[in-house]
This record gives C-alpha cells, sequence and structure tokens, in this order.
C-alpha cells in the first residue's frame, strides 16, 4: 500500500492544457474515483501517474518516494503501479496462468515462487482452475478478472483501473463492481479509479474527484458530493442536479437559511459562512421536489413531458412564472397528467451553492 501524493500538476499539449493546476492526495489504502466527461483530462492524469509522459510543472509521489517532477521522471516499471486497462491487454496466444505471470517472468521471477504467486492470484478474483485455458474462452467479466489478476500478482503500491467495465454488458458490471469492492476489502490497496460513470464512481469510492477541463473542481465522499456539491458545474454534473437562482433572506447559523426560490419561501441547507444575498444559485434534486394540492405554498410549474421510467414517471416541467426555467421530478405510477397541465411543486430541500463558488462562476 503507497498513498498517492499530486500537487500542482500541469500538462499541456500545444495550446491545450489538459491538466491545469491539479493537485490530490490518495491515502494510503484508500479507493478514489477520478470521475468525469470525455476530454476532462482523467486519462491524461492516469498517464501521468503511471509515468508514461513527463509533466510540464507539479510533482508526483508515491508513498515517500518523489516519481515526477521537472527534474526528475521514475520510469513506469519502476514505480510499483499496477494498471487494469479497459481492453483488458490480454495476449491470445497464452494461457491464462501464463498472462497473470507475465510481469513476474520480466521481473525475473522463479518458480516455485512465480507459480505460487500465480496460484494466489487466481484465487483472490475466484478463477481457480482457469490457468490452462486461453482468454478467447472466457466470458468478459471472467477476461476482466484476469487482467486483474495479472495486475495483483506483481503486488503494486498502487493499483490504477482506467475504465474498468466500460466493455462488460450491464449485467455484468453490477458483479464487476463487486468484485473490485472485495478485493479493496480483502487487500487495503491504494486505488485510483478513472471512470465518466458518475454511478460506478458512487458505489465503489471512498472518495470521488470530479474533474473537468482539466481541473479538480472537488474532491469528497459520494454522500457530500451529492449533497454538497461545491459549484455549479459538480451540481449539473452529479445526480442531474438542478441549479436555480435563489434569494438567500435570512441565515439561520444551524447550516440552513431561509431562500426566494421563485416567489417561494423555502427552507435550505448552506454553508455555515453563507450570508444572505439576492444573486446566489441553489440545488434542487428530483427527490426534493413534489407534487401537492393547488391550494398549498409551492412552486406553480406546467408538465412538459411525462416519460415512464418502470415503475414511476420522470416529470419535466417549466416555472410559470419562469417558462425558460425547467425542472424535473418523479411520479410513481399510476399518472395520469397530461402535457401542460398546471401543478403546484412543494421544495422540501436544496443546497446553496457556497457564495465563493458562486462568484467565481459568474
Amino acid at each position: 500500500m503507497a498513498r498517492l501524493t499530486i500537487e500542482k500538476l500541469t500538462k499541456s499539449f500545444g495550446d491545450i492544457r489538459a491538466l491545469d493546476d491539479v493537485t490530490i492526495e490518495v491515502n494510503d489504502g484508500e479507493f478514489m474515483a477520478i470521475l468525469g466527461p470525455s476530454g476532462c483530462g482523467k486519462t491524461t492524469l492516469l498517464r501521468q501517474i503511471a509515468g508514461f509522459d513527463k509533466l510540464d510543472a507539479g510533482r508526483i509521489s508515491i508513498g515517500d518516494a518523489e516519481v515526477s517532477a521537472l527534474e526528475r521522471h521514475v520510469p513506469p516499471e519502476k514505480r510499483r503501479i499496477g494498471i487494469v486497462f479497459q481492453s483488458y491487454a490480454l495476449w491470445p496466444h497464452m494461457t491464462v496462468a501464463e498472462n497473470i505471470a507475465y510481469g513476474l517472468t520480466v521481473a525475473g521471477v522463479r518458480n516455485p515462487e512465480r507459480l505460487r504467486r500465480v496460484q494466489d492470484a487466481l484465487a483472490s478474483v475466484e478463477l481457480d482452475g482457469f490457468g490452462e485455458r486461453r482468454p478467447g474462452t472466457l466470458s468478459g467479466g471472467q477476461r476482466q478478472r484476469v487482467a486483474l489478476a495479472r495486475c495483483l500478482v506483481t503486488e503494486p503500491a498502487l493499483v490504477l483501473l482506467d475504465e474498468p467495465l466500460a466493455n462488460l454488458d450491464v449485467h455484468l458490471r453490477a458483479a464487476m463492481e463487486d468484485e473490485f469492492s472485495r478485493f479493496h476489502t480483502r487487500t487495503g490497496t491504494t486505488m485510483l479509479y478513472i471512470t465518466h460513470d458518475q454511478a460506478e464512481a458512487m458505489a465503489l469510492a471512498d472518495r470521488i474527484a470530479v474533474m473537468d477541463k482539466g481541473r479538480v473542481l472537488q474532491v469528497a465522499s459520494p454522500s457530500q458530493l451529492y449533497r454538497e456539491p461545491a459549484d455549479a458545474t459538480v451540481a449539473g454534473f452529479i445526480g442531474e442536479g438542478m441549479v436555480v437562482p435563489v434569494d438567500v433572506l435570512a441565515v439561520n447559523g444551524d447550516g440552513t437559511c431561509c431562500a426566494d426560490l421563485y416567489g417561494h419561501r423555502v427552507r435550505m441547507r448552506c454553508a455555515l459562512t453563507q450570508k444572505t444575498t439576492s444573486t446566489a444559485r441553489a440545488c434542487l434534486r428530483a427527490s426534493d421536489l413534489r407534487m401537492v394540492e393547488p391550494s398549498a405554498p409551492g412552486v406553480r410549474a406546467r408538465v412538459a413531458r411525462a416519460i415512464y421510467q418502470g415503475g414511476y414517471f420522470r416529470l419535466e416541467a417549466h416555472v410559470e412564472a419562469h417558462p425558460e426555467a425547467s425542472l424535473h421530478l418523479t411520479a410513481p405510477e399510476p399518472f395520469t397528467v397530461a402535457a401542460d397541465t398546471a401543478i403546484q411543486l412543494q421544495v422540501a430541500d436544496g443546497w446553496v451553492i457556497p457564495p465563493s463558488q458562486n462568484a467565481a462562476k459568474r
């Protein structure tokens, strides 16, 4: 196990700054996900950590050893890093055991130690008895387990997982998520999981670093990311949050405030440093909204469409007083409200995005 320290990392390709002052601390034994859309810089970050590319500025340390800096670049094979690729990258002409043993063979590990470690790696991913098979005879999930075993057999200090479930069918992903989680629990290895899929990140990671346009926007636990996004980009990306304008009328001092949302007064959560302001923004979740009687206090809206999603409907609506503002919520079936029907929405919760982030984004 080893902690990973990334300090003020910068990398450019021509005029494009792929990584911009990235700082992340991954604790010893932690499972961290790097989450972001395509082109945000997460694969470039993985390549920097692995040592495939040289940085332009900053430093990277694994444990107490500095492995990347302007004047120092430790080659990939000397970083004690294991990588599980999206494509598996298994040799088709080798058996499963030979694929797993390849890194040990290159490192000069001989039998019987090599054989023992291969058998232990197979057992760790529940593939006992599969050593003599060829990769082409295995399912996608089994091939991914072989790739994981090949990574683990070298006893890396740090494991990098590069979109490892992207090539699997949906029904296999949950099983492999369980596999990664069980492996981490068993070994306590420090793991960095690169993904664009927030459901995977939320299910697996102790903490998540959200990236966009080469920068780290927030590092937090899955729950904190969902409940307390640091800025509008994180709010909109995580869980399809709705970013809405609010006037903060009063701050209660207990982590809540009174806010005006489209003419309706609501109680929302906020940072302890929040001040009253007429230019704040808040994050709402679909679960924060529910339909109430027309005479009840709430936000008046009109249904744009109802989308059936198996057991419930996703309602998309426009605020009546602000037609450009859209909201969405869920409604259990049966549901029969037609498009353009007026509904009254009660706001049960919400998070006022911290003022410093509001100021930075305006």
